[in-house]
């Protein structure tokens, strides 16, 4: 019998953990299809099956369960010390690529110049990532490393130095009626159009950056759904709606055809570096600790 492909043990144990084949393929970044193709893959070369699937859930067999307590573990270590090898073989230099959404703020860009002077031998790269898609760059292997805005909520991905913990702001137009305000309750955005975040990101995601609730439970009109930043404040200009942007993004991109007004009763922003879970690297850990170094670290 032939051994299970890599394809194969990372389909499995992401559909062990996600219990869905359709979260399990957004994970892994493969079509449902795709995964049950694997699973049978794996499942004949075993000899038995793995999972339970029914129309209303999924469930490991105890077949399943013992595979996925064994290899989780021996998996990790493999990940692991593949990298360490790579990393010992090669020290710390290469290409490091990291990505940021929306506007490199200052921190971010202290912590690229103080982990290039504390690895010369590394270079490291910048690239902007789309408002759209936080998180795919880093699942694609497009970028090491990606500072995002939170929440994070993807098992695949590691959560590094959380920083920049503000409050938010609204964008609006100099002529909104809320431009001339010191501040806004968080009540007051089922007055008007709240633009939001289309493509790939998760709904958790767009939902953080765009509520369609005030906490108080009125509804928020939604405004268009754009992908980049770029965009959202062209339609703020234009009077399209208002949007939600970190503090930081507000200081960069202040403008007078744009007012940051300051949001009360949501949670605070952040920004947060990621990566993925299998592809740590010492280059990882060495601009995790630059970033920690040089911003307010709040997680």
């Amino acid at each position: 019998m032939s051994n299970p492909e890599i394809r194969e043990l990372e389909a499995f144990l992401a559909l062990a953990e996600e219990l869905h084949f359709g979260r399990a393929g957004e994970r892994l970044y493969l079509s449902q299809s795709r995964i049950s193709q694997l699973l049978r893959a794996l499942e004949s070369r075993i000899g038995g099956r793995l999972v339970d699937r029914t129309s209303r859930r999924v469930r490991l067999t105890p077949l399943g369960e013992q595979l996925h307590a064994g290899l989780r573990p021996a998996f990790d270590a493999i990940v692991t010390t593949i990298g360490e090898v790579r990393d010992a073989a090669r020290g710390l230099g290469g290409v490091f690529r990291v990505g940021f959404q929306g506007t490199a703020n200052d921190a971010f860009l202290r912590a690229v110049a103080a982990f290039r002077d504390a690895h010369p031998k590394c270079a490291a790269e910048i690239a902007e990532i789309p408002l759209s898609d936080p998180f795919g760059a880093v699942h694609r292997g497009e970028v090491d490393a990606a500072v995002v805005l939170t929440p994070v909520r993807d098992d695949a991905l590691v959560v590094g130095p959380v920083f920049s913990t503000r409050p938010l702001t609204l964008a609006v137009s100099d002529r909104h009626p809320y431009a001339r305000r010191d501040g806004v309750d968080a009540e007051e955005l089922a007055d008007g159009p709240l633009i939001g975040v289309a493509g790939a990101a998760p709904e958790y995601w767009r939902l953080a950056q765009a509520p369609v609730v005030t906490p108080g439970g009125r509804a928020i009109p939604s405004g268009p759904a754009v992908s980049s930043l770029q965009e959202g404040l062209a339609l703020v200009r234009t009077g399209r709606g208002a949007m939600l942007l970190c503090h930081p993004t507000a200081d960069y991109y202040g403008s007078h055809a744009v007012v940051f007004v300051p949001v009360t009763g949501l949670p605070d922003s952040s920004l947060a570096l990621v990566w993925h879970r299998h592809h740590e690297t010492a280059r990882t850990r060495g601009f995790a600790r630059a970033l920690a170094d040089v911003a307010e670290v709040t997680g």
